[in-house]
């Protein structure tokens, strides 16, 4: 799956998302990240309390990565015969 983030609280939706397709409880991933089941739901409910370490540590877990690339315009997304409207 890809996932386009613009915003973090759109973080928090992705993380229980990935996680759940996993089959894996808040308890289970906190098990394998050594921290506490109350923090994966401080992650997942305010995910702006994540550092990037946290962050990559938990996608890690989730077999996620993230990828950092150049926004793509407006006019490359529509392509080149759609209309500008």
């Amino acid at each position: 799956m890809r996932q386009i983030l613009s915003l973090s609280k759109q973080l928090g939706p992705l993380i229980q998302s990935a996680r759940k397709s996993a089959g894996l409880s808040q308890t289970q991933l906190a098990q394998r990240l050594g921290i506490s089941q109350s923090r994966i739901s401080a992650m997942e409910l305010d995910p702006g309390s994540i550092n990037v370490e946290q962050l990559l540590a938990l996608l890690a877990a989730l077999n996620h990565e993230v990828l950092v690339q150049p926004k793509t315009s407006v006019a490359e997304e529509r392509g080149p015969n759609t209309p500008e409207w």
